[in-house]
C-alpha cells in the first residue's frame, strides 16, 4: 500500500513581486472593455483598426502602418476595401509613383470618420468610468 504525500495548493497566477492585498484592503480595480462599431453583420471597426488608419494618415504608407501594428499587408488591404464598401465612401487616397507625393493618405471623409470614432470612444470611456465609479465606489 502506498501512502500519498500531502499536496500543496497550486501556485496562484500573480505577477512577480505582486502581493496579495491584506484583508480589509481593496486592490486597484478598473473597467476593461472592447468597443467596436459593426457595419452590416461582419465588418468591425475598433481601436486596432482606428490605429491602423491613424498610422496610414501619419506615415502616408499602408506598408509602414501594418509593420507597426503587426498585420499582414494583404489582410489590411482587403479589410480596408471591405470597410470602404461598408461605410459607403473612400477612406484612403492612393497616389502611385514613388515620388515625394506618392503614397496613401486619408481622404477628408476618412479623417472625419477617424475623428468621429475617437470622439465616440472617448464619450463611451467617460460614461463607463462614471458608471464604474458609481457602482463600485472606489475609495
Amino acid at each position: 500500500m502506498t501512502h500519498s504525500q500531502p499536496t500543496s495548493a497550486p501556485p496562484r497566477n500573480r505577477p512577480c513581486g505582486s502581493r496579495r492585498p491584506r484583508l480589509g484592503q481593496r486592490a486597484a480595480a478598473a473597467p476593461k472593455y472592447r468597443l467596436w462599431v459593426v457595419f452590416g453583420e461582419r465588418i468591425k471597426f475598433g481601436h486596432g483598426r482606428a490605429e491602423l488608419l491613424r498610422l496610414i494618415g501619419e506615415l502616408g504608407s499602408i506598408k509602414q502602418a501594418v509593420d507597426q501594428v503587426g498585420m499582414s499587408y494583404r489582410y489590411a488591404w482587403g479589410y480596408l476595401r471591405e470597410l470602404e464598401d461598408a461605410v459607403g465612401f473612400r477612406l484612403l487616397e492612393r497616389k502611385p509613383g514613388g515620388g515625394s507625393d506618392s503614397g496613401t493618405r486619408l481622404t477628408a471623409d476618412g479623417r472625419k470618420f477617424l475623428a468621429d470614432y475617437a470622439r465616440f470612444k472617448q464619450s463611451v470611456d467617460r460614461a463607463i468610468d462614471r458608471h464604474f465609479k458609481r457602482v463600485f465606489r472606489p475609495e
